[in-house]
């Protein structure tokens, strides 16, 4: 077959998946930059935006290896479609608050929690799910890319509407249209037909499974390897986003308006890197890759934290958005090709910990930091080592190549 970059749409219910998921994430980003922008502006706190993001991220550190074990052992297109359901609630009394007025710092984490408990049921469903709706291996990394190119346009798109939006109609606009996107959510998913996995007749006692789980990707040098660099990643590079007011008011000054602009960079740069991996025929030579972009994103980091001129900070951002995206959607490329299909969820879900689990640690620690050292300080620091862990991957290339070339050899996938 001919290359394609957008192959895997050629599969109807990915296709349909696509199309809901396409409105719910630019409102998702809408809702995110206004709920960020509100707790600040009634707080004038970076504690609290580190908060903010601790209380949205923690429990997905708790709850994804139970998840990813659930995943393995049930239907996952009924448990995807009643966690868009209780996502649109959450999204409806998010607005519904904010109509009414009364919205507080509270609600603000309160709900974000809410939301952090769905993602963390939800992204283990999803990693496992996208095998069902393109039939096998040979589209599922491209599936992934294009996930991914989903969800980076929504993130360049929403917070570049989110900060006219807010600036001309207030936050509370912002919800509103993030509960209204779940309508095409929901229909997409109630259109979509695939063929449940099959599924043991009976299964190991829970800590058991999730031993076997943890053992299975600890045992595997590439599975540790590249989890390992993406937790050092996501703890270090993504708390940018949790200190993103603070940078816009104290280094740059600006508003709402700049702020949906520096956002909107980082997601250009992400774009970019779907565009990139979505591009490529198959996974070989992505480890390489991965060291190149985490060294990328740290040393932009740390660059973009001493310079006060938005039109410097803004390519620096897109590669900081460039090389988190291409590290994350890489790692997440690699595992579900060499992965063994029992323990797609577990091992999917420890995935899910290392990238979004991390984040709550290093967006509170970040914040509190902020406050004391300052938000350049902090930035810095957080680039360095983050550019440290992609040479130290670099290093380790061959190492990991000893153990997964066999395995593309196996799968037939061609060297070009």
């Amino acid at each position: 077959m001919s290359f394609n970059f957008l192959r895997s749409l050629r599969h109807r219910n990915f296709a349909l998946f696509a199309s809901g998921q396409s409105f719910a994430l630019v409102g998702y980003w809408m809702q995110s930059i206004a709920q960020s922008w509100l707790l600040y502006r009634v707080s004038g706190s970076a504690t609290l935006l580190g908060l903010l993001g601790f209380a949205s991220s923690l429990p997905i550190l708790l709850l994804a290896p139970f998840v990813g074990l659930w995943s393995d052992r049930v239907n996952l297109h009924r448990a995807m479609y009643a966690t868009q359901v209780l996502q649109s609630l959450q999204a409806v009394s998010f607005a519904a608050l904010a109509v009414a007025g009364v919205i507080a710092p509270w609600h603000i984490i309160a709900l974000s929690m809410i939301m952090g408990v769905l993602v963390a049921v939800e992204l283990p469903l999803r990693h496992a799910y996208l095998l069902e709706l393109v039939g096998g291996k040979e589209d599922l990394p491209n599936a992934v890319a294009l996930t991914s190119l989903i969800g980076n346009t929504g993130r360049l798109i929403g917070p570049a509407i989110a900060g006219v939006v807010i600036a001309g109609y207030g936050e509370t606009a912002c919800f509103v249209v993030n509960a209204l996107t779940y309508v095409a959510v929901l229909v997409s998913f109630g259109m979509i037909r695939v063929k449940p996995s099959p599924r043991a007749a009976t299964h190991a006692p829970v800590l058991q499974g999730l031993s076997e789980g943890f053992s299975y990707a600890w045992r595997s040098v590439p599975i540790r390897a590249l989890l390992m660099v993406l937790a050092i990643v996501s703890l270090l590079a993504t708390p940018y986003m949790t200190l993103m007011p603070v940078l816009v008011r104290e280094v740059y000054s600006g508003g709402p308006d700049v702020m949906g602009i520096l956002v909107g960079a980082a997601g250009v740069g992400a774009v970019c890197g779907t565009l990139f991996l979505a591009s490529r025929r198959n996974v070989r030579g992505l480890v390489r890759v991965i060291a190149c972009a985490s060294f990328a994103a740290g040393a932009a980091l740390a660059a973009l934290s001493w310079t006060d001129r938005v039109a410097v900070a803004v390519p620096l951002l897109a590669i900081v958005g460039f090389g988190i995206l291409v590290t994350s959607v890489s790692v997440n490329m690699i595992l579900q090709t060499i992965v063994d299909d029992d323990k797609r969820g577990r091992v999917m879900s420890l995935y899910t910990v290392a990238f979004l689990g991390m984040s709550p640690f290093g967006a509170i620690a970040a914040g509190a930091l902020a406050d004391r050292i300052g938000v350049a300080a902090t930035l810095t620091a957080c680039g360095m080592c983050c550019a440290v862990a992609g040479l130290r991957l670099a290093r380790r290339r061959a190492e990991i190549g000893a153990h997964v070339v066999p395995i593309y050899d196996k799968l037939g996938l061609s060297r070009r």
